[in-house]
């Protein structure tokens, strides 16, 4: 039978370590870098600790510790008295009355006063009134801008004179000779008014436009505020009318035609649009169509010698419009 020899039982078993860590001497070694990094991590872990142990016992230690009792020094009387003083200074603003504070004091007070004006006679004769008496009372009263028995006096010694009312007789004689219209004649007048304004805007622009027809009627409306013509829409429309054949401003009220309209659509809408003109014209309003400068005009087909003389200020439809310079 073959045996088997253990060769390396009688030996102690060796440890291969790695050749890097073996010195020279075949000796396991260690550099000094790896000492010092051991060194401050074991230095750094030891500090994490002490600073876990810190945070979680200094709050028991403060809670556990007793201040100690401190006796503030005794303030001095001046400061005590400065101290209590208003802050706007030493003296003490009054107060105003009806605001002070309701205490037995007051209400007492109150109804003795009360008492003492109820039970006052003052029939009860007061001494002679000597002229010394008098005047202390005037001057005491004009201390206060006026003494009212004095002023009472004065208003039935002098009275004041009274000013004369707005509608008096003067005023009203005035008005019935210059401007006074019954109401029915003031209505006539209207209506007469406004249909003239519808002849003038149906003779001159029946073909036009409603801008062109308003152009128009504002042109008649500028010469009855102008100061320059009759300051009347008929009597602007009419004007010189009553002296010849064709010597009037408007040559449908001077041509010897009869002005009856003839084209009854036309003539709604012109009666239609003078209604309305006639309305801001009363009331003062702008028509707004033209400027309020413009007092002439004339159609395209033909130029006037006037025309160069003015400043044309606008062209509607086949009217061109002027103004004085």
């Amino acid at each position: 039978m073959t045996r088997i020899r253990n060769v390396g039982s009688n030996k102690k078993a060796r440890r291969i370590r790695p050749d890097a860590l073996r010195g020279k001497d075949e000796a396991l070694g260690q550099t000094w870098q790896t000492i010092a990094v051991r060194a401050v991590s074991h230095v750094l872990a030891c500090c994490a600790v002490a600073l876990v142990l810190f945070v979680t016992l200094v709050p028991v230690h403060a809670q556990g510790t007793r201040t100690a009792d401190v006796t503030p020094l005794q303030v001095p009387a001046d400061l005590v008295v400065v101290r209590a003083q208003p802050a706007i200074g030493p003296t003490i603003m009054p107060v105003a009355p009806g605001q002070q504070p309701l205490t037995p004091t007051l209400l007492a007070n109150y109804v003795e006063r009360q008492k003492a004006l109820r039970d006052a006679d003052v029939f009860a004769p007061q001494g002679e009134l000597t002229a010394d008496l008098l005047m202390g009372y005037i001057a005491r009263g004009s201390l206060g801008g006026g003494n009212s028995a004095v002023s009472a006096i004065a208003s039935f010694t002098s009275p004041a004179a009274r000013p004369a009312p707005a509608l008096n007789e003067a005023a009203l004689a005035a008005y019935v000779e210059s401007s006074y219209q019954p109401l029915a004649r003031r209505l006539d007048h209207a209506n007469a008014e406004r249909d003239c304004l519808a002849q003038a805007i149906y003779h001159e622009a029946r073909g036009e436009s409603e801008v062109g027809q308003l152009a128009v009627a504002n042109v008649i409306v500028n010469r009855a505020r102008s100061g320059k013509f009759p300051s009347t829409l008929c009597g602007v429309i009419y004007q010189n009318a009553d002296k010849g054949h064709h010597r009037c401003q408007f040559t449908f009220a001077c041509d010897g035609r009869a002005d009856t309209p003839g084209e009854r659509s036309a003539w709604k809408r012109s009666a239609a649009l003078a209604q309305q003109v006639y309305a801001e014209f009363a009331m003062g309003e702008q028509v707004g169509a033209v400027p309020g400068s413009a007092l002439y005009y004339h159609t395209t087909n033909v130029s006037p010698s006037w025309s160069n003389t003015y400043n044309a200020v606008a062209e509607i439809g086949s009217h061109i419009f002027y103004s004085p310079n």
